[in-house]
């Protein structure tokens, strides 16, 4: 407010004293610039405010750079609105579709000094959050939303993880939206799910116990026959040694003279004979001893090789059942032209830190006229309908009108029929021109940056992401669960917030899908 007087006190005196030449015309213009370009960065702030009636489970928040304020919504609209202060300039918050995937009450940064970062709510690992941090009327952080202490305290305990975050460059809002392609459940569907995942988990469970067993047969088989080759082996040498002094004693009798040379040789050739038969039925009775053994080695192992697959099978589907209890989260990019599935586990991420999500879905999808814009639209499932689900979408990149966007994708009908049939409230399904960011992996849900607004804050951070590991799980949450990835730390997005879109590093699984989809 002082810089703001001053100014307005300076302007005022210039203009009651007109100074010639061409320097005094500049420092007028220049001061009289300076008064609204500081004005308009102590623009006034939107108020916190709450809406007027009972407020259910946040569904989504929606962070308008624009307007620095952010709003949450539950299934009938906006509960809280509060101001907030995002990233300054180079530094920007990125823009683009996040989820809640870390909540700290008492968080210090590893990255600032130990600053505090109060009811910390992480959206993506490399350190973007939403937490409570001073105001000062503008954009001012380092790319995390600040929000009002005592507001950010009054929300940690309302959100979950896996919440959706919007981050929008201008002000927007959910409507109302019907269309063909969004996922309508069914009832007799969904209420036959809780019977199911308890009979696929007990049979994932029998599965997992005979696999265990079978192998444990197979290790025993294996370790029997382990020794086979080295006994065979001295008997074949027992054997051959035989041989040789039986032909060394058959040389000795041919070649005698005397016949006491003679009778010598055929006494040692009566010992040798004896000796050699004696080694080829040790040698012979070995070897049919150890093909048993050897037939066992191979039957056991191959009942061990079907018993896993079975197992394989049914964690598989023990899994899906299980996520079918969860809302699920799909993902279509146009500029990887692939649909890809999450939901959240809520397993801990064995490494520490997050939840871990299901990412055991990745197809490829037709957009018609890929070359043309789609837009980023958000469809979120808000509530149960007497026909289904009531949906909403949220466009924060403009191209095609949302209905349109839907219009132009054609999805394999067996991904719809395996996750559509139950689909539950706060599922959702975003189309973007973008891919998803190469911050995402098995502990986020998807996280993708609009690559046509500055994001200072997001790509001048070092990924954050676990090191490279094979998630494996007997439970049906593990490695058979989310596909088995290795997930590699990758290099920060590109330093011009403003590069083509197809020069961004995106998420690429390490390795193929190992769990087959239909």
């Amino acid at each position: 407010m002082k810089d703001l007087m001053t100014t307005a006190q300076s302007t005022t005196a210039m203009r009651r004293w007109r100074p010639p030449g061409l320097v005094a015309l500049a420092t007028v213009a220049a001061l009289t610039a300076l008064a609204p370009a500081n004005a308009a960065k102590q623009a006034r702030q939107p108020a916190e405010a709450v809406a007027p009636r009972e407020a259910g489970e946040p569904v989504m928040a929606i962070v308008s750079i624009k307007g620095q304020q952010v709003t949450f919504y539950d299934a009938d609209g906006w509960i809280l609105r509060a101001p907030v202060s995002t990233g300054t300039t180079g530094r920007e918050t990125p823009a683009g579709v996040f989820a809640i995937v870390e909540k700290d009450k008492d968080h210090r940064s590893t990255m600032y000094d130990d600053a505090w970062m109060p009811n910390m709510q992480r959206i993506t690992w490399n350190g973007i959050a939403l937490h409570g941090g001073p105001l000062p009327g503008y954009a001012a952080s380092h790319g995390c939303v600040r929000m009002p202490f005592g507001f950010a305290e009054g929300l940690f305990d309302k959100t979950n993880i896996g919440m959706r975050v919007i981050i929008s460059p201008n002000d927007t809002a959910p409507i109302e939206i019907a269309h063909p392609s969004l996922f309508v459940p069914k009832r007799e569907a969904i209420a036959a799910v809780p019977g199911r995942a308890d009979k696929l988990s007990a049979e994932a469970e029998q599965a997992t116990q005979a696999a265990a067993e079978a192998k444990k047969a197979a290790a025993a088989a294996a370790k029997e026959a382990v020794s086979l080759p080295a006994s065979l082996r001295k008997l074949e040498q027992q054997k051959a040694k035989a041989d040789a002094e039986l032909a060394f004693a058959d040389k000795k009798l041919a070649n005698a003279k005397t016949d006491q040379a003679r009778a010598q040789a055929e006494e040692l050739k009566q010992k040798v004979a004896t000796k050699a038969a004696d080694a080829a039925s040790a040698l012979d009775a070995a070897k049919a001893a150890a093909q048993p053994k050897r037939d066992a080695v191979a039957a056991t192992k191959e009942a061990a090789k079907v018993a896993a697959a079975r197992k394989t099978e049914a964690v598989t589907a023990a899994t899906d059942a299980k996520l079918a209890l969860e809302p699920v989260s799909v993902y279509i990019s146009r500029a990887t032209q692939k649909l890809y599935v999450r939901r959240n586990t809520h397993k801990p991420a064995p490494d520490g830190g997050g939840e871990v999500f299901d990412t055991s879905i990745e197809v490829p999808v037709t957009i018609r006229n890929p070359d043309q814009p789609l837009g980023t639209h958000i469809f979120t499932a808000m509530a149960k309908t007497d026909s289904g689900l009531r949906w909403s979408v949220v466009t924060i990149e403009s191209g095609d009108d949302a209905k349109d966007a839907l219009d132009r994708i054609t999805i394999p009908q067996e991904v719809w029929d395996r996750i559509g049939p139950t689909a539950l409230p706060r599922s959702s399904i975003v189309i973007s021109d973008e891919p998803l960011s190469a911050e995402t992996n098995y502990r986020t849900e998807f996280v993708a940056v609009l690559s046509n607004h500055p994001q200072g804050g997001f790509i001048t951070r070092k990924p954050t992401a676990p090191p490279p590991m094979e998630m494996a799980s007997d439970d049906g949450w593990g490695g058979n669960g989310f596909g088995g990835f290795f997930f590699q730390p990758r290099e920060p997005q590109p330093v011009n917030p403003r590069r083509q879109r197809g020069q961004y590093q995106y998420y690429q699984p390490q390795q193929p899908m190992q769990r087959s989809f239909w």
